[in-house]
C-alpha cells in the first residue's frame, strides 16, 4: 500500500479512509496515531472518535520511563518511556472485540506507581491507539495501519509551552528519545498515513 498524505485541517478525507479500512476488517481495527509530543495526537484522536464508532487508548497511561532526569542513551530512555508489554494485552483484547482493562500510570501523584482503579476499555469498531511509540515495532502484530502527525517544530514547541508553561531537563529528555525512536525504530516512511499542516 502507498503511503498517504492528509492535511491535519480536513479530516473528512482521513475518516472515510479508516471507515473503508475498518470495515473491510470484519472486526475492531487497531490504528496508531503516533508522533511526536505536541504534534495533535489526542486533538486528532477525539475528533476522529467524535465522528466513527471508535474509542480511544491512551498511550501515556502506560508511561514507565520514570520521575527523575536519566543520563542513559536516547535509544534506552525510547525503550523504556512507554511499557509495550502492558499495551500488547490490552490491544490483544481489543482488537479479539473483548473488553480491556489495566492499570494506568498515576499522573496526579507522579511518583512512579500506576492508579489503584484499573480503566477499563470498550472494543468499537475502531481502536485508536494514541501516544508517542504507538507504531512501534514490537507492537506490529497488533495494530492494523499506523498513522504519524507531523507538525512544524515551531508550532509543536508553541503547543508545548502553551500546555506545559516551560520545557524542563525532564521534558527534554523525553524529546531526546522521541529523536531517537523516530529517526531509528518508526521512520517516518514507514506509515501507512501522514497526517500533516
Amino acid at each position: 500500500m502507498a503511503q498517504l498524505v492528509f492535511r491535519a485541517d480536513s479530516n473528512g478525507a482521513l475518516v472515510a479512509w479508516l471507515s473503508g479500512r475498518a470495515q473491510a476488517l470484519g472486526r475492531p481495527c487497531v490504528v496508531a496515531l503516533d508522533g511526536r509530543s505536541g504534534s495533535g495526537k489526542s486533538t486528532l484522536g477525539a475528533q476522529l472518535a467524535a465522528t466513527l464508532d471508535a474509542v480511544v487508548l491512551e498511550g501515556d497511561d502506560f508511561f514507565a520511563g520514570g520521575v527523575a532526569v536519566r543520563t542513559d542513551a536516547p535509544e534506552a530512555r525510547a525503550r523504556d518511556c512507554i511499557d509495550w508489554r502492558r499495551q500488547r494485552p490490552v490491544l490483544e483484547a481489543l482488537r479479539a472485540n473483548r473488553r480491556a482493562s489495566y492499570l494506568a500510570f498515576d499522573w496526579q501523584t507522579f511518583d512512579g506507581r500506576c492508579a489503584e482503579e484499573p480503566r477499563s476499555v470498550e472494543p468499537r469498531p475502531i481502536v485508536l491507539f494514541e501516544g508517542v511509540y504507538s507504531a512501534r515495532p514490537e507492537l506490529s502484530s497488533w495494530v492494523d495501519f499506523r498513522i504519524l502527525l507531523s507538525v512544524g517544530e515551531e508550532t509543536r514547541i508553541a503547543r508545548l509551552l502553551a500546555r506545559e508553561g516551560r520545557i524542563s531537563a525532564w521534558e527534554r529528555q523525553w524529546h531526546e528519545a522521541e529523536d531517537w525512536y523516530f529517526a531509528h525504530a518508526a521512520k517516518p516512511a514507514e506509515f501507512d498515513v501522514i497526517v500533516g499542516e
